[in-house]
């Protein structure tokens, strides 16, 4: 994708939103009136807005919608943590923590202990009768849990460790995830402006990242087609201006789009040199659809002259359960542009089924084209790309609320078929690779 199709790209997008806009509800009509006595109104499933009723609708969309960086998920999400208000503050903090034992099988697998997850405080409130503020701050544990290298996952690719690119490896995510500003301002009936700043934070391209998808909540591990998805979900250096209606959000990001170096502790600041466009609407409340286009001129350390073009699509459909259940599925597309390494595409449906709260059943399954130079392979496989493929199923048995947390244990297996040409690198035809694990996350958000 060269300038002329970025171009039509973004012209496409708005576009796009102009007509969705042009056709949206009513506020009124697409959302409960707030209920009395609450810190903010209610989306109807417990999940409340973060500003109170004497402030526009358009503030008012529910919590439940806010995902990851400033991307939209369905507003029938489950919405879990610790809530607090003071005076015109509103509080939360939630969390999602994985450990356990993760063994990948073939020659170029490995075994390992590891961690995954993150904690995050969010801070809200209204400034007058027609903005907002928020304040998030997010941190992981990997950089102690899961090593430097990360953990084994085959096929994965991405990022580097000692000055050498990662292969057959997920790398861990930085201490610092998010530390971002908001700022919210309605505009007129049915319209708004939001404005996000981060030293450290996620544009607007890709879908809602992985550790943040209800889809792949129960799962620790990441998806092989993360660097086609959503690996830009950790930037230093991110600023998002977007316009959005009760059902539609377009956005436009200017981002530090060079990848994270290998120390994991400090803040890898760039002056800022990629773009992102991107627009969601949320049709109803069970589906949130997003496309998205990025240009990323310098994102890998080790080749800092390979720019990269990447389009996105996804969609995300969730909807209740029974009394305590639900049920959450993503399906996205990759595509992935570089000047020399080719046009390559990655596919991705997951789902997460949570029965009744306590048994939950999870499965992924992905098609990734990667590159002998996206899998390291020795120098008789110059030019060559490969069909990887990643199918995974799981299940968690979570143990009762704890407090304010849910303590839960699980399990996953994976196959990854290994093609005829890879054989002599990655041994058996079909590796298994598996892990067990102990989960701890927020409970449904009390008051």
């Amino acid at each position: 994708m060269r300038a002329p199709a970025a171009s039509a790209t973004l012209a496409a997008l708005l576009l796009a939103f102009q007509a969705h806009a042009t056709e949206a509800t009513p506020p009124h009509a697409s959302h409960p009136a707030p209920h009395a006595g609450h810190a903010g109104a209610t989306d109807g499933h417990g999940a409340t807005s973060s500003v109170g009723s004497d402030v526009p609708d358009i503030l008012s969309l529910p919590m439940a919608r806010e995902a990851s960086g400033t991307a939209w998920q369905p507003d029938a999400t489950p919405h879990a943590g610790s809530h607090l208000s003071s005076g015109r503050w509103s509080l939360m903090f939630h969390e999602q923590l994985f450990g356990g034992y993760v063994a990948q099988g073939s020659e170029r697998g490995a075994r390992r202990f590891a961690g995954t997850g993150w904690l995050m405080l969010m801070a809200q409130r209204p400034l007058g009768e027609d903005s907002r503020l928020g304040l998030r701050l997010m941190l992981s544990p990997e950089p102690l849990t899961a090593g430097g290298r990360g953990y084994p996952l085959l096929f994965q690719s991405g990022e580097t460790y000692a000055g050498e690119r990662l292969h057959d490896r997920q790398h861990p995510h930085d201490l610092f995830m998010e530390a971002a500003v908001t700022y919210t301002q309605a505009l007129a009936p049915g319209w708004g402006l939001q404005l996000y700043a981060a030293p450290v934070g996620e544009p607007a391209l890709g879908p809602v990242a992985s550790p943040h998808r209800v889809s792949a909540a129960a799962d620790p591990l990441a998806a092989i087609g993360h660097h086609w998805l959503d690996s830009s979900h950790i930037s230093f250096g991110v600023l998002t201006a977007a316009l959005f209606t009760p059902t539609a959000k377009l956005e436009l990001s200017w981002f530090n789009g060079r990848e994270p170096d290998e120390n994991r502790w400090d803040f890898d600041l760039r002056v800022p040199d990629s773009l992102a466009v991107r627009l969601t609407t949320n049709p109803t409340r069970h589906v949130s659809a997003q496309v998205s286009y990025g240009y990323l001129p310098s994102h890998d350390p080790l080749e800092p002259d390979e720019p990269l073009h990447r389009l996105t699509a996804s969609a995300m459909y969730h909807r209740p359960v029974g009394t305590a259940g639900h049920w959450a599925t993503t399906a996205a597309f990759g595509r992935n542009v570089g000047e020399h390494s080719g046009d390559t595409n990655a596919f991705l449906v997951e789902s997460t089924l949570d029965l009744d709260g306590r048994n939950v059943l999870f499965g992924r399954a992905e098609y990734v084209e990667k590159t002998d130079h996206d899998l390291v392979l020795p120098e008789s496989f110059h030019g060559s790309s490969f069909d990887t493929v990643g199918l995974s199923l799981g299940y968690l048995r979570n143990l009762g609320t704890w407090g304010d947390l849910v303590p839960g244990i699980g399990a996953r297996v994976s196959v990854n078929p290994v093609p005829e040409p890879l054989r002599g690198e990655y041994g058996p035809a079909l590796p298994v690779g598996g892990m067990v694990y102990l989960r701890l996350v927020s409970a449904p958000m009390r008051h």
